[in-house]
């Protein structure tokens, strides 16, 4: 009897809030018409491809396609962590993301509350639209400019070391300086832009705070440690957690700009390796076992990170 109510009450359930569900969609039509072409795109080029991700299991071959190509489990894993060359690659990407944890993601949080500080509002645009104009320019720009202040002959920073008679450094040319590069130029291209969103989330700051501070004989200093950095705390978590996901992912067009034969010991990371051993070597099944690999430990490390966000301050991406 009670089993048969339950499944009553449950028949009964169903039905209304499909209902309900069915009417909200209704009424919010112009709202889901708008976002069907962002619904089409994400389904499209990112679940869509997804289905591709089969064959690191595979040997495949590109005449068969993945239906006819022949399946050999774990094989291209196995292949991938036996290769001293791809373990190097693994170890320059990793260094080369972590130098940009420490130095790349802070950048826009100390450029944001300097912004903040700024009184005059004329300047403080100028600055800001000066530091984020970068952004736009793609990354053959920006290496052919780096490239050309780094030139050991024409190169201003060369020009500079000349004056205290430092020889000439072919940064390019050598090792030790090619992660400084990519990190550095990374800064420049892209901390103005980052600066837009915790400077939002800096006019979200109540200011009778700061009045209150003012009256306790708060200095500049203590108002940014105990009630600015606080109030932006969630949005630099978010931003924190969505930065490690892309941990392995530094980008392909970043690095390639700057790689040659003299720095890619390095400099060469998992997306140029993808580039040189699956499209131009042909090593598809191999490359996409490396790609799943990368997305893989993304994944592992941005839920790792919200578990420990969650406990430590109550904030995370879910």
């Amino acid at each position: 009897m009670e089993a048969k109510l339950e499944r009553t009450v449950r028949s009964e359930v169903r039905p209304s809030k499909a209902r309900e569900t069915w009417k909200l969609m209704k009424k919010y039509k112009a709202i889901y018409f708008l976002s069907l072409p962002s619904i089409l795109y994400f389904v499209i080029f990112k679940y869509v491809p997804l289905m591709g991700s089969v064959m690191a299991f595979q040997n495949y071959n590109i005449f068969k396609g993945i239906a006819g190509s022949p399946w050999i489990g774990l094989e291209n894993f196995q292949r991938m962590f036996a290769y001293d060359e791809f373990l190097r690659i693994l170890k320059n990407t990793i260094l080369i993301g972590f130098y940009d944890l420490i130095f790349a993601f802070p950048f826009p949080i100390v450029l944001a509350l300097l912004l903040n500080e700024m009184r005059r509002l004329m300047y403080k645009r100028i600055i800001q639209t000066v530091v984020y104009m970068p952004h736009f320019l793609s990354w053959v720009i920006v290496g052919g400019i780096a490239i050309g202040i780094l030139s050991p002959t024409t190169g201003v920073v060369n020009h500079l070391l000349g004056l205290f008679g430092i020889e000439p450094i072919y940064f390019l040319g050598e090792d030790s300086y090619i992660r400084t590069i990519l990190v550095s130029s990374g800064i420049w291209k892209d901390s103005g832009w980052g600066t837009i969103v915790y400077l939002a989330a800096l006019a979200g700051v109540n200011p009778e705070m700061y009045e209150a501070a003012v009256m306790d004989g708060a200095s500049r200093w203590r108002q940014t440690i105990s009630i600015t950095i606080p109030t932006i705390m969630p949005t630099i978590v978010i931003l924190f957690l969505l930065h490690i996901g892309h941990f392995l992912d530094f980008g392909f067009e970043r690095v390639y700009v700057f790689l040659n034969s003299l720095n890619e010991g390095s400099g060469d990371i998992m997306d140029t390796y993808i580039y040189r051993v699956g499209l131009v070597g042909r090593q598809y099944s191999f490359t996409t076992a490396v790609g799943l690999f990368k997305s893989v430990v993304g994944l592992a490390l941005i839920m790792l990170g919200n578990a420990l966000s969650r406990k430590a301050t109550g904030q995370g991406l879910y």
